[in-house]
């Protein structure tokens, strides 16, 4: 009997030091969960907003009920551990505010908003230690849902859902044509647009089936072998989605699944391809594993017991100015970036005159620019468009970089991409990567477009590299200063409008980089 009483006299007495633990742990994690979110509110706020007015980021509002019933579940064996505080933690903590000061630097709104939900997350091990954090992993990683993150899978979705649509067209006996994302039958048009991309589809997806594998499975590869069908099925399943659309309305002459109903078909059809896939995963479900609370409490009692109270208030200075230093630096950096009136100058080009008569009936859309300059060119039968959009002390809603800043939204009724690569052209007297588009327009007239960034003084095509760049500017203390540069010619042969392209620019592009200059010098 002594021998049997022993373990349970340790955990008894271990039992009211870890509630005198807990009593200490919880309002210390309390603070400092509200202390980042008071001083990351804007980030905060960006979530929140996209959640409300972006359908396909509609789920980030139920991210969180779920993650705290998710711990809710497992309170009973937190309860048997002991929170003890770790300084290993704090450190991760650091590099997480750092991830969030170079998201806002080069104006990537998921780096800044993983940062913010990672620096919540990382508050649990800092302050409640990693034994208790393990315990907790899926719930703390299931906030990363909360991301507002997947805009940029748009243009590979589109593209391979129009591949697959074109092609079960075919196998079905209807003629079509593809130009881009416009698809032509015999009874219409068809655009993929990004709705179409099943985005939405995809992300709905991959958060519910990664719930429905944590709560069904125990094993860790069939929970990982569901998550992978969560992410498949809505890809396959979207691609059939759109090829029935247009085949409704192929055979029904137009008359269904050309409007509302074309959005209510999807998601109807999206549901029974969801309800049946969880019906087959349910199929092998497995029951739950037992908690092993007591097993718990006495490692953390061979661990050295649970940390004294007032380890946690010593814990929580730490936790605060680590998180503390990086909303001020950037708030420091902002205050020098200039924020006055900036306006272009006109670009002189040697050899070519400024033909408002010939302007040609397009334009970029980028998205409040602090400076614009578009303006149409002429030498002898070549006439040339270019437009600069020049940003400056660049935000989440406003940036150079972004998914909104494009030559052509797919929805334009007007103009429409057909094709988009990347080529190189000589600027500045060495070779560049420029990306050129193709164009249709009214009555079919063809536009090839250029355009490349130029950010403090260095030129690229990369949307990625000029994030980067920008960041490591306002590290410098250089300033955010960068512009779009694109030049776009109204010619049906790309390879003949492209040496129109590249004539111009070898003659424009000094006078371009002297406007963008005198601007970034306040001049």
């Amino acid at each position: 009997m002594k021998r049997d009483a022993l373990p349970f006299a340790v955990s008894a007495g271990v039992a009211d030091d870890e509630r005198s633990s807990w009593r200490s742990a919880l309002p210390a994690l309390a603070i400092s969960l509200v202390w980042i979110c008071a001083w990351y509110a804007a980030t905060g706020r960006a979530m929140v907003d996209t959640w409300a007015h972006t359908e396909t980021y509609a789920h980030g509002f139920v991210v969180a009920p779920i993650s705290l019933w998710l711990v809710w579940r497992i309170r009973e064996r937190l309860r048997a551990m002991a929170p003890r505080p770790s300084w290993s933690a704090v450190v991760l903590l650091a590099a997480a505010g750092f991830g969030w000061l170079l998201g806002q630097f080069g104006g990537v709104n998921a780096l800044s908003q993983a940062s913010f939900v990672a620096m919540l997350v990382l508050t649990v091990p800092a302050l409640l230690g990693f034994r208790v954090a393990r315990t907790l992993m899926f719930p703390l990683g299931f906030l990363f849902f909360a991301v507002p993150i997947g805009d940029f899978l748009l243009p590979t979705l589109m593209e391979r859902t129009a591949d697959f649509t074109v092609a079960a067209l075919r196998v079905s006996g209807v003629p079509v044509y593809r130009e881009g994302m416009l698809i032509v039958i015999p009874t219409g048009r068809w655009s993929i647009v990004e709705a179409c991309s099943g985005v939405r589809y995809l992300i709905a997806s991959l958060m519910v089936g990664t719930l429905f594998a944590y709560l069904n499975y125990n094993a860790l590869w069939r929970r990982w072998v569901f998550v992978g069908v969560s992410i498949i099925v809505p890809i396959v399943a979207n691609w059939v989605r759109a090829y029935m659309i247009v085949m409704l309305g192929h055979l029904s002459n137009n008359r269904i699944a050309t409007g509302v109903d074309h959005l209510i078909y999807g998601w109807v059809f999206f549901g029974l391809v969801m309800l049946l896939m969880f019906w087959i995963g349910a199929r092998w479900r497995e029951s739950a594993a037992p908690a092993p609370a007591l097993a718990s409490a006495r490692a953390d009692a061979s661990a050295g017991g649970p940390a004294p109270a007032a380890a946690f208030w010593m814990m929580l200075p730490a936790v605060m100015v680590a998180t503390l230093v990086w909303p001020l630096m950037e708030s420091g950096t902002a205050r020098r970036l200039g924020n006055g009136p900036l306006v272009l100058a006109p670009v002189d080009v040697a050899g070519w005159r400024h033909a408002v008569a010939d302007a040609i009936p397009f334009a970029p859309q980028y998205k409040e620019p602090s400076a614009l300059l578009h303006e149409t060119l002429r030498r002898d039968d070549a006439v040339v468009g270019l437009y600069v959009a020049y940003y400056r002390a660049q935000d989440a809603r406003r940036k150079l970089v972004s998914s909104e800043n494009v030559l052509v939204h797919s929805e334009d009724l007007t103009w429409r991409a057909t094709e988009n690569a990347t080529r190189s052209a000589m600027i500045a007297g060495a070779p560049h990567a420029v990306v050129s588009t193709q164009l249709r327009g009214p009555n079919e007239q063809a536009l090839t477009a250029w355009q490349w960034y130029w950010i403090d003084g260095t030129i690229t095509a990369s949307g990625a590299y000029a994030k980067a760049l920008t960041a490591w500017s306002r590290l410098r203390g250089h300033g955010d200063d960068s512009a779009a540069i694109v030049m776009y010619v109204p010619d049906a042969d790309p390879e003949h409008a492209a040496g129109t392209l590249q004539a111009f620019t070898h003659d424009a592009w000094p006078g371009i980089a002297a406007v963008l200059k005198r601007a970034a010098q306040g001049q």
